[in-house]
């Protein structure tokens, strides 16, 4: 799922290149990604773009006459610029923007499960809607000066689940989560209520490093088009079995379902190996 870095490069990008431009007339193939009826698609039709912008993991663009098109790209849309606009056949297309100027922001979605949406609102309507309403404080550039306060009433909690629930904090992932632990030397289980102010302190500059630093590295190496997979600069997560950046020691993995959690055994628990859930799976 792409995190705060993608989704800020992203609304970079295509905010550069759309500002300004008048929409022509929309469409939505994928009619289950679209979310509202009123207002109704089509009163974006002939309003210029004033922007897009991210908000959390979202993407928000905006349009004139306080109307504001936000999505949420799930694991597997994205948001795109296409100089020629999408066949009709084209089963991954989920909303089309035809632009006055020929070209086509087209929000696309790979795979089966089909989780991407779309709202347009009001800018009222942004401020309360639930997806925008519920998210907690962000994580870049800005994350709170106080995060042991943020984090202490989610309890015995887990840090790495902690930091990915959006009500918390928003904006990282599966991805950026097991980075920002490994540069604060934080076990991803150490449980949130017992976080000491020093360690709030490096893991909030690990915020600033991680994303910001991600961020850095997208302004050099991304342009559009946008991949559809972002050349993420990670040193732990996905390196399971390859050395520690810092101290060489192997990076371990506690495999879940449907992700990876990666770590530095010596530098995060205290030399501890954790109990990989595959293995526990099979030993029943």
């Amino acid at each position: 799922m792409p995190e705060l870095p993608e989704v800020e490069i992203t609304a970079r990008r295509l905010s550069e290149a759309v500002a300004g431009v008048r929409i022509e007339s929309t469409m939505a193939p994928g009619i289950n990604a679209l979310k509202t009826f009123d207002p109704p698609l089509h009163a974006l039709d002939g309003r210029a773009i004033e922007g897009v912008r991210r908000i959390g993991k979202h993407l928000v663009v905006d349009v004139e006459g306080d109307l504001h098109v936000l999505l949420h790209l799930m694991s597997a849309g994205r948001l795109q610029l296409y100089d020629k606009r999408a066949s009709l056949r084209d089963r991954t297309s989920r909303l089309l923007l035809r632009l006055d100027d020929g070209r086509e922001l087209r929000l696309r979605e790979f795979g089966t499960k089909q989780r991407a949406w779309v709202k347009v609102l009001t800018g009222e309507g942004l401020a309360a809607d639930e997806a925008v309403a519920s998210l907690g404080p962000e994580a870049w550039p800005d994350p709170p000066e106080d995060l042991a306060a943020v984090l202490a009433p989610e309890g015995a909690r887990p840090l790495q689940a902690v930091l990915r629930d959006q009500r918390v904090i928003t904006g990282i992932g599966r991805s950026w989560v097991d980075e920002i632990l490994w540069l604060a030397r934080l076990s991803p289980f150490k449980r949130a209520a017992d976080l000491e102010p020093d360690e709030a302190a490096a893991l909030r500059a690990a915020m600033l490093d991680k994303l910001g630093g991600a961020i850095e590295h997208y302004e050099r190496t991304v342009t559009l088009p946008i991949p559809d997979k972002m050349p993420l600069p990670l040193e732990v997560h996905r390196h399971q079995g390859e050395p520690c950046p810092r101290c060489g020691t192997t990076i371990e993995a506690v495999h879940y379902e449907d992700y990876v959690l990666c770590y530095c055994p010596q530098e995060q628990t205290g030399g501890r190996v954790l109990k990989d859930r595959r293995l526990s799976r099979l030993l029943k």
